[in-house]
């Protein structure tokens, strides 16, 4: 009997015929030959043999099933380990561990599908082409999608109009282009916005090659801003300026439309190489103006409202959308330093026309041409009568021929007001 001790007498086969080896003279299955090797890092593929409440064991060709941990399955939180994989499920998974305190191999799914989806998305970045992951989490300020890493879909993202409740996004699957990429933080941004105007500029150009000026169509209020409204048309927006908006002066859009209201506009213009389309929501109304111009006449007597004061006189409404002004010089006989000390908004009086002029689209009034039965409205009278006021007697027109009363937009108002300046009673 040989001294020798056992390893020294036992060698490995050559020219394939390493599964066998020689011990003591006898030939013997060489079964750590038929095991694969594996480093802590490597990413393996098996096969799910056992599915328990805490952990997951994967048959991957080692002399032991690999062991997930619950906590390496998913990037989800508490999940149930059967509602992700299931018996004979083929999986990925990275080596945490060659062996534990037990012996034991672990793996990580979560982290194989981490590495992958890396370089996935890495690959994805450099070329410009979308990404897809489930919704799992509404955050605030946004969604969390699982791309096998958490990606962040800003709410200001996820769609091309403002979403009202991002709740009905959670569990939906969604393409987004990536934005914003770091490793080293494990940060991804996503934008799904970037997609869906991808997909809507061909639809654009198609609206905008169909589409005229002069037509009338259809939409839907999309947004609300200071200048204006804007109107979904199906694929692309138009804009309503707010000076389009109403024949009659407009504050502010909120005043006339809502989001979310369907609205029918007129093309006003078309820019295709910017892809802008101007509308108009007054343009689809009657001009009321022009009802004024062919019924109403020069020294016609008619009832108004007082809208506005302005420094040079007073705004006065005759019928709906249709202002007239009062010029500072047509409201009394006597010198005026404010409109203020004759007349109030909302006050109802009577305005005799002195001049109307259709192409610019006004409308010159006077207060102080009535006669006396259609002078200041009761209530005024009667508080001039208590200040001790003694109403002039009538002016004769002629000596404010030259006087010029013209109607502003409220933003000229400032600008034109020494050029609307009358003449003074002397």
């Amino acid at each position: 009997m040989s001294d020798q001790p056992i390893e020294e007498t036992t060698e490995t086969l050559q020219g394939g015929q390493d599964l066998m080896i020689e011990v003591d003279g006898q030939m013997v299955p060489n079964y750590d030959a038929t095991l694969v090797t594996f480093e802590e890092g490597d990413i393996v593929t098996g096969t799910v043999v056992r599915v328990d409440k805490d952990e997951v064991l994967v048959d991957i060709g080692y002399k032991s099933e690999g062991v997930i941990p619950v906590n390496e399955l998913s990037i989800k939180k508490s999940i149930d380990p059967s509602e992700e994989v299931s018996v004979g499920d083929v999986v990925d998974a990275l080596v945490l561990t060659k062996e534990d305190a037990d012996g034991r191999l672990i793996l990580s799914k979560k982290r194989a599908r981490f590495e992958r989806a890396w370089q996935r998305i890495e690959k994805a970045a450099e070329e410009g082409t979308p990404v897809e992951g489930t919704v799992i989490e509404v955050v605030k300020g946004g969604l969390i999608l699982d791309l096998g890493v958490r990606g962040f879909l800003p709410a200001s993202l996820v769609d091309i109009r403002r979403v009202a409740d991002l709740d009905e996004f959670l569990g939906k699957m969604l393409q987004c282009r990536v934005i914003e990429l770091n490793r080293f933080r494990n940060n991804v941004v996503l934008s799904r916005r970037a997609v869906l105007e991808e997909e809507r500029r061909g639809v654009r150009e198609q609206i905008l090659d169909s589409m005229n000026v002069g037509d009338l169509v259809k939409g839907t209020v999309s947004n609300i801003v200071d200048f204006g409204a804007f109107v979904d048309l199906d694929g692309i927006d138009g804009l309503i300026h707010i000076s389009e908006l109403s024949w009659s002066h407009v504050n502010h859009p909120s005043e006339v439309l809502g989001i979310g209201q369907e609205v029918t506009v007129k093309v006003l213009d078309i820019d295709r190489d910017r892809q802008r389309i101007s509308l108009g929501l007054k343009q689809t109304q009657k001009d009321p103006w022009q009802q004024v111009f062919e019924n109403r006449q020069v020294n016609e007597i008619v009832h108004g409202r007082v809208t506005k004061l302005v420094s040079f006189g007073a705004f006065v409404e005759i019928e709906e959308g249709v202002e007239g002004l009062i010029h500072i010089s047509e409201l009394a006989n006597h010198h005026v330093e404010e409109p203020s000390e004759i007349l109030r908004v909302n006050q109802e009086i009577n305005v005799k026309i002195i001049e109307l002029d259709p192409d610019r689209r006004r409308l010159s009034l006077s207060l102080k041409r009535l006669e006396p039965e259609y002078r200041i409205h009761e209530d005024v009278m009667e508080e001039q009568e208590e200040e001790g006021y003694e109403e002039p007697a009538p002016a004769e027109p002629s000596d404010y021929e030259e006087a010029e009363a013209a109607e502003q937009p409220e933003a000229d108002v400032e600008s034109d007001a020494d050029e609307q300046a009358g003449p003074e009673d002397e």
